[in-house]
């Protein structure tokens, strides 16, 4: 999937080797995340009638979810070509994800900007949540808010308006206090929510097993009243019992080297982008760049408009 010559050899990208998201996005707690964050995709909506829709998750799953999960280490860990060329093709698929949302007849887009932002903060928020649960350990103040300016970096590639993305832990609580009235669980929702913690039907054997194992603990991480509206709620007893269990197998695959080839069954394409990021020396101009720079060099679009 990707060139090792190409994948960093412009520039340093939007962070760079000193950045928090570079630490935090190739870490191995980001599997878990990624799990974390596509099953909270399904409170929405409009999210859940575009993946019930296209129905891509039940197709050929662990291409689709594999894909997402590149895509976001790229963004994160490429230089801006490599970054511009996959968001502009993302956005071009959700552009095709369009369609009557059953819940109140009316017409919904992927990329409607409230969905987008809703994708990106459970994103960036699972990536710190697994981080710290399962991980070396919490973040300072001062690393949290660097992580979420890094975020807001990150979502002028998207449809979302970067203004709108949490600085901080407190602003993180009020944007989920905020969203909780408008979000939802329908009969579609649970059984995404469900598949993607435990895995069947076109789920290959690796994929079956592997989300089964990590489902208590990316349950674990998640409040009490999510988990009881999603209905994957589990004992106290079982989180506990998972938390030194991760912890020990996040510790094991620390190394670099070793956590691109433990992800490497479940996720190839982005053991692939770890890969190239281990390998990619330095760019021709090592200096970071913003989006916009990005953009202006090797893309056209600003899709920073309302959708649906």
């Amino acid at each position: 999937m990707f060139d090792l010559a190409d994948y960093r050899s412009t520039d340093y990208g939007f962070f760079g080797p000193d950045s928090i998201s570079w630490k935090l996005w190739t870490a191995p707690t980001a599997l878990l995340a990624f799990q974390r964050s596509v099953v909270l995709e399904h409170f929405d909506p409009i999210l859940t009638a575009a993946v019930a829709d296209m129905g891509g998750i039940y197709d050929d799953p662990q291409r689709r979810l594999d894909a997402t999960l590149a895509y976001f280490v790229t963004v994160a860990t490429a230089d801006s070509r490599t970054a511009i060329a996959a968001s502009e093709h993302l956005m071009g698929v959700h552009a095709k994800a369009t369609g009557i949302e059953p819940i109140t007849g009316r017409r919904y887009s992927a990329n409607n900007p409230a969905s987008q932002l809703w994708i990106h903060v459970t994103g960036w928020h699972s990536i710190l949540k697994c981080y710290e649960m399962y991980g070396p350990g919490r973040l300072s103040d001062e690393e949290v808010a660097r992580y979420w300016a890094e975020s807001r970096i990150a979502a002028e590639l998207q449809t979302c308006d970067p203004a709108d993305i949490p600085a901080d832990r407190d602003e993180v609580r009020a944007y989920f206090e905020r969203v909780r009235p408008g979000l939802c669980v329908t009969e579609r929702a649970f059984r995404g929510m469900h598949y993607l913690l435990r895995s069947d039907g076109n789920a290959n054997l690796r994929l079956r097993i592997g989300s089964r194992l990590m489902a208590p603990a990316v349950i674990a991480t998640l409040p009490r009243w999510m988990r009881e509206v999603g209905g994957f709620d589990q004992p106290g007893l079982v989180d506990a019992a998972w938390k030194p269990m991760v912890k020990a197998a996040v510790r094991a695959t620390a190394h670099p080297a070793v956590a691109q080839r433990a992800i490497l069954p479940l996720s190839p394409m982005t053991s692939a982008a770890l890969a190239a990021h281990r390998a990619a020396g330095v760019p021709d101009n090592p200096v970071v760049v913003t989006p916009s720079q990005g953009r202006e060099r090797y893309g056209t679009v600003n899709r920073r408009v309302a959708v649906g």
